[in-house]
């Protein structure tokens, strides 16, 4: 039963990711995958979806996947596997502990999760880095640069370099999101 596998596969999600979204999608690329409800190639596709749409994007990807595979109420089970475990969490630190950061256990268990946290975002983020731009896909396949990919990228790292050289602060991402879907458009058309 697809609602079920949904629920649970998202609610394991949901319970053992630390970090926030980012975090997740380590989690989430290996067993949408693993079930083979999206390619590689789709679930880059959502990630960048699940990014520039507003709301969180562990979220985001949830629904998209829980969609994808069983409509209106896959998308709602996958959801709320995904929420569910951090809602409950945050509920009962909330009701019964105040001060928790004030703990050395608290504070030594957040030390250790943290460098996790960032390998898990720094091992995502060169996964598709590699994916998008090298078309590299796992170890053994040969990588050929996608030159459209290369081109949009290093229009997209110049615009915002110049942007924060010249006005001295970033440009807004939501700018960058859509500059970098109108060349998307415009390069891959050809």
């Amino acid at each position: 039963m697809i609602y079920l596998e949904l629920f649970l596969t998202f609610l394991q999600i949901g319970a053992v990711s630390f970090g926030g979204g980012y975090g997740m999608i380590s989690l989430i690329r290996e067993n949408v995958l693993m079930h083979g409800w999206l390619t590689e190639e789709e679930l880059l596709n959502m990630i960048a979806v699940s990014e520039s749409t507003p709301g969180p994007i562990a979220v985001n990807m949830a629904t998209f996947v829980g969609s994808s595979e069983g409509g209106a109420l896959g998308s709602l089970v996958a959801t709320l596997g995904v929420v569910l475990p951090s809602f409950i969490i945050i509920l009962i630190i909330a009701a019964l502990i105040r001060n928790i950061l004030k703990y050395k256990g608290v504070q030594a268990f957040l030390g250790g999760i943290r460098p996790c946290v960032v390998g898990l975002i720094l091992a995502t983020a060169l996964t598709m880095l590699m994916s998008t731009l090298f078309s590299f896909r796992n170890i053994g396949n040969s990588v050929m640069p996608d030159l459209r990919g290369l081109i949009i990228f290093a229009v997209i790292s110049a615009t915002a370099v110049t942007f924060k050289a010249v006005r001295k602060k970033p440009l807004s991402p939501i700018v960058l999101i859509l500059v970098s879907a109108g060349l998307g458009m415009a390069v891959y058309s050809f």
